[in-house]
């Protein structure tokens, strides 16, 4: 029962979709397993040069 519920947010986790700018995107699950952080790679750009 427990396995489940964890099962369920792993596959929430991995949805595709930007936590910053909320789009549909293939590096979102990519960049998850890299970094750690659900953002594409168009936000992850715009991080890096405005850390702001």
């Amino acid at each position: 029962m427990i396995e489940d519920k964890e099962l369920e947010k792993n596959i929430k986790d991995l949805d595709d979709i930007c936590d910053e700018c909320k789009q549909e995107d293939e590096s979102v699950s990519q960049n998850l397993i890299l970094m750690g952080f659900k953002i594409c790679n168009s936000c992850r750009v715009s991080k890096t040069i405005f850390p702001i």
